[in-house]
């Protein structure tokens, strides 16, 4: 199911108030993850180099509230500067309308891990990462 062509209100959806948000090459390229996290929940594919960040962030939040959504999953290929921006979204939603437990999972090498709402958050700021990777030296070299 596409989650673009998917009513906010959706009777299933709204009987399983739990939305699992993927990237579409999921689907052909690691169907053994997709299915262990669909249990439960409403799976729904997404290519966020197809669509734009604020069409599927609008239609996010709708859903949020049409479906009373209690968690939002998102899972995507790591390394992706298309799919980094599902994990993204769903922070953003989170923190405008709440309400909603939101979960992050990537795929490297075809291994899943669980990555945690900082890391997305973090991930948005590239001197804090450049500070991380680089340590507190590189403070000098970021100022004008």
């Amino acid at each position: 199911m596409e989650f673009m062509e998917t009513n906010v209100g959706s009777r299933r959806l709204r009987e399983l108030g739990r939305l699992l948000l993927y990237g579409s090459c999921i689907e052909v390229e690691w169907p053994e993850h997709l299915k262990a996290l669909s249990a439960g929940r409403f799976a729904a594919s997404v290519c966020m180099e197809r669509e734009h960040y604020n069409m599927v962030g609008y239609k996010l939040a709708c859903a949020v509230r049409a479906s009373s959504l209690r968690e939002v999953v998102a899972l995507t290929v790591d390394g992706s500067p298309h799919c980094v921006q599902l994990h993204t979204l769903v922070e953003e939603v989170r923190k405008l309308i709440g309400g909603f437990e939101a979960l992050h999972y990537v795929i490297y090498k075809g291994k899943l891990y669980r990555v945690e709402a900082e890391d997305v958050k973090l991930s948005r700021y590239l001197s804090k990462v450049a500070r991380l990777t680089r340590g507190p030296s590189l403070s000098s070299q970021l100022s004008p």
